[in-house]
């Protein structure tokens, strides 16, 4: 007997496969062993000021990695995991090659699923962003210098921090973000609340729609980069080829990156290489010398 389809031509164990990027991979721990590895490596060796809080629950906290000199540009970074693993704690890694360059340098810690409702979480995200707007000046950024970047489901909270309606005084979000980094991003959630995947997350149609960025991106939205391993399922490809097309006329400019021998897991490692494709769009995003 065939399967039923429940979302396009998939039936429910191809679609959990398609939404399961270790599938592309041999052993996804060798990844997030190297996130830990080198996120510690780069807390070692640079200046940095671990735990902010911008919020009162304990999980509420980012760290931050200043530039040398000040009125520096500032990359933002916000983990993946699926919305329930990871911390900034493995999140510090291309502060390695972003600080000694000049850019300040921040991961973002939130809660996570079960525990938080994803709703929770992308407040959570949108409050440290504007924690960090705020503070730019005290903390020897330039304000108006500000990008983000995430990867998963961290380019999934990117994003909705790029929509208008939560930034206090009806500020828009493209007046205070300069520039984005959108890595193997999701940015429908109904084909992902039909997965196991929704299993912590508990999204009903009505939520998936409603936190889905893709159906609700403002008239106006900053530099973007959009970028992919080349080893991702066809989902990921459908869902970042869907979102370069809606983003381009409403971005100041959109750069479309599709990164060769990298997949949805180390395309990370070369945000902060300017010797890399992806890394050498990230500098020149933030205006540092790109070689």
């Amino acid at each position: 007997m065939l399967s039923s389809l429940i979302y396009g031509r998939y039936d429910q164990e191809a679609l959990d496969r398609q939404y399961s990027p270790s599938s592309c991979v041999p052993d996804i721990s060798l990844f997030l062993d190297r996130y830990a590895t080198e996120s510690e490596r780069a807390r070692a060796a640079l200046p940095a000021r671990i735990g902010l809080r911008y919020g009162s629950a304990p999980c509420e906290t980012l760290d931050y990695f200043p530039a040398d000199a000040p009125n520096a540009p500032l990359l933002v970074f916000v983990h993946g995991g699926y919305w329930q693993e990871l911390s900034k704690n493995e999140s510090a890694f291309p502060a390695s090659g972003l600080v000694p360059a000049g850019a300040a340098f921040a991961a973002i810690d939130y809660g996570l699923a079960p525990n938080y409702r994803l709703d929770e979480i992308v407040d959570q995200v949108r409050r440290a962003i504007w924690w960090l707007v705020e503070h730019a000046s005290d903390l020897g950024v330039d304000g108006r210098r500000i990008h983000l970047s995430g990867s998963c489901a961290g380019a999934h909270l990117v994003l909705m921090a790029l929509l208008d309606g939560w930034m206090p005084g009806d500020r828009h979000p493209a007046q205070a973000i300069a520039g984005a980094v959108l890595l193997s991003g999701i940015y429908d959630l109904e084909p992902l609340r039909l997965t196991y995947v929704n299993e912590p997350l508990g999204l009903d149609a009505s939520a998936a729609t409603r936190l889905s960025p893709i159906h609700h991106l403002p008239e106006r939205l900053p530099s973007l980069i959009v970028a992919r391993g080349a080893a991702e399922t066809d989902e990921f490809i459908r869902q970042h080829n869907e979102i370069v097309e809606v983003v381009g006329p409403r971005a100041a400019s959109v750069q479309d990156l599709v990164i060769p021998h990298r997949n949805h897991f180390d395309i990370t490692f070369d945000v902060g290489n300017p010797a890399s494709a992806l890394g050498s769009a990230v500098f020149r995003q933030l205006g540092l010398p790109n070689h």
